[in-house]
């Protein structure tokens, strides 16, 4: 059962990385048919990430009413409907509004299986799921480029991935009682009702350490996507890359996170969260100063690309897997929501705060940025360790 479970784990995240990178795949010829300017994709972005931040903060109180099982498989249900509501939309109007319970079931999902995962495997599975994540967001692109270029349409493509969703989720309705059995949300691991007082934002943030830990997921959200979205950008406009090659080590940065997660798998028990997160923030240090290094190749910067994906592929896992045993786990669905509101509030608005740098002042300055976060994660998970350590 509990391996039965764990395969089933796998496949949801795997159907949480599958809408994720729908829209940057399809946009340019969404855009054309929808007749809105490029930038409205920005619009539809900003109201799945407000959906996300709102269903996360409300995920410990309903994942303790109705367990971890159901609200995943509700939750991928949501995210089902509202693909398939987008490959009918016509108009950019409707796509708003099918973005709004998208948002709500992504945001349920990553919360709700993350708790589930941290209080009940170790953090060599965190790493892998979300390994498994990066292989539902690699995905789903190429599932959109096959039904452009056969001519099938973007809504083609929005339709295919919706089908996918709906397969994912029976499967999940159906797993349900296996849930149950090893303890979900509304029970704890021992199968007794949970009746614990469900801990609010404000209480939340009194728990020492809780705000460390949301100002160092809220850097490493911000460094990760303006890392990935500004790369190709950087590489071309301040470097004299190439696009081609720009664009292929701007997707190696992804593929660093994917498989450098991969790899975490097989040392993350033996070293541990704290130590892991502090290599991820060694490593991506390292990378940001081959990218700034001024010497006369770019061979340093595009090595310091992927080495810096390959940093931060420990570090959003190992945050989530050390919660319950930093802020014990009868408060872990809590602060785990917040947190990842906060890992959604550092990925929607940091990246759009240095396109106003490079736009204003220079594109340069990319390097330097991503170092302010990196010096920023260093600093609070430090303190973090030493509050952590102090309290026990």
């Amino acid at each position: 059962m509990y391996l039965l479970l764990l395969a089933i784990i796998y496949i949801a995240f795997i159907s949480l990385g599958l809408p994720d990178s729908l829209l940057g795949s399809a946009w340019p010829v969404m855009h054309k048919q929808l007749e809105v300017p490029l930038s409205y994709a920005g619009i539809v972005t900003m109201i799945i990430s407000s959906g996300t931040i709102i269903s996360s903060l409300m995920s410990e109180r309903v994942t303790r009413k109705f367990g971890a099982g159901l609200v995943t498989a509700v939750s991928v249900f949501m995210t089902a409907a509202a693909l398939f509501g987008f490959s009918i939309s016509n108009s950019f109007i409707l796509l708003c509004i099918w973005a709004i319970p998208y948002g709500l079931g992504a945001g349920a999902i990553d919360a709700a299986l993350n708790n589930y995962v941290a209080l009940h495997y170790s953090s060599r599975h965190m790493n892998w799921l979300h390994c498994c994540w990066g292989v539902g967001a690699a995905i789903s692109p190429y599932i959109m480029s096959y039904c452009l270029i056969g001519g099938y349409g973007w809504n083609s493509g929005y339709r295919s991935v919706a089908i996918i969703q709906i397969i994912l989720s029976a499967f999940l309705f159906i797993s349900l009682p296996l849930w149950k059995k090893n303890g979900s949300g509304s029970k704890n691991g021992n199968g007794e009702e949970n009746d614990t007082e469900i801990v609010g934002l404000r209480q939340a943030l009194k728990i020492r350490g809780v705000k460390l830990v949301l100002i160092t997921f809220f850097g490493y959200c911000a460094l990760e996507t303006t890392a990935g979205l500004w790369a190709s950008s950087y590489l071309v406009l301040h470097r004299g890359v190439a696009k081609e090659i720009a664009a292929q080590f701007a997707s190696l940065f992804f593929i660093g996170i994917t498989f450098g997660r991969f790899l975490c798998g097989f040392i993350s028990d033996k070293f541990g969260d704290k130590q892991m997160i502090r290599y991820g923030l060694t490593i991506i240090t390292f990378g940001i100063v081959l990218i700034i290094l001024p010497i006369g190749t770019n061979i340093t910067a595009l090595a310091g690309l992927i080495i810096v994906g390959l940093g931060c592929a420990p570090i959003y896992p190992a945050i989530i897997h050390s919660t319950p045993s930093n802020f014990g786990a009868e408060n872990s669905q809590a602060i785990i929501g917040i947190q990842m509101a906060s890992a959604y509030t550092g990925s929607t608005l940091m990246p759009p705060v240095f396109g106003v740098i490079a736009d204003n002042i220079n594109i340069g300055l990319y390097p330097f940025y991503l170092l302010f976060f990196a010096a920023l994660m260093i600093i609070m998970s430090e303190k973090l360790n030493r509050t952590i350590a102090a309290a026990k």
